[in-house]
């Protein structure tokens, strides 16, 4: 088995002629030109693990690619025309080799902020990519997708969970966000006290109060 990371959480995983891409997201380049995979899973909705746009020429180029994703991202993709296979915890995936899917939610943002689906793969019963979850599999994990750093994520949280599974090896993947502070930002904004301005200010930047 190969497995060889992109940007932030894609990564393709290659076990005999068997090529699976997992989580083309807008935070990702290098993926759009990818030929000759078996299938495309998507652990869940959000903008870093999926490209609206670039998913439509991704599966023209791979038109045998099985495409699975969360229900939810499913539904969404079904608005635009293209079909998605819904993943749920406990199925089992046939795209030429063994995905098990585990866990069905997204790690907590915030309790106001509602939490969506979220499905981890389990490929070759070898790598695990557990999306935006701290899903631990029931089963061994030899090769962990260990995420790094995100709104929902504790350096502490990861550090557990990285222990709960005890991988032979773990990858950090989930790290693109480190670039992109405004995701955090927009976090902040939306859930402040509502006579707080949240008031960027970039370096050399000053404030008069």
């Amino acid at each position: 088995m190969r497995v060889t990371k992109y940007e932030h959480s894609c990564v393709l995983v290659e076990d005999g002629d068997v090529r699976i891409l997992i989580d083309p997201g807008e935070l990702t380049h290098g993926f759009v030109n990818l030929t000759g995979l078996s299938a495309i899973l998507v652990t869940h909705q959000h903008f870093d693990h999926i490209d609206l746009t670039r998913i439509v020429p991704l599966l023209e180029r791979n038109p045998a690619a099985a495409l699975y994703t969360d229900e939810a991202t499913a539904s969404i993709l079904a608005d635009r025309d293209i079909r998605a296979r819904p993943a749920r915890q406990g199925d089992r995936l046939d795209v030429g080799v063994d995905v098990v899917v585990h866990g069905a939610e997204h790690a907590v943002i915030h309790p106001e902020i509602p939490v969506i689906p979220n499905v981890g793969y389990l490929i070759g019963g070898r790598f695990f990519h557990p999306g935006d979850s701290f899903t631990v599999p029931d089963v061994p994990v030899e090769v962990l997708g260990l995420p790094t750093a995100a709104p929902w994520l504790k350096a502490s949280e990861a550090i557990e969970f990285l222990r709960a599974v005890a991988p032979r090896i773990a990858i950090p993947i989930h790290e693109g966000l480190l670039a992109r502070p405004e995701v955090y930002y927009g976090h902040y904004r939306r859930l402040a006290p509502a006579e707080t301005e949240v008031r960027l200010l970039e370096p050399d930047g000053h404030i008069r109060i």
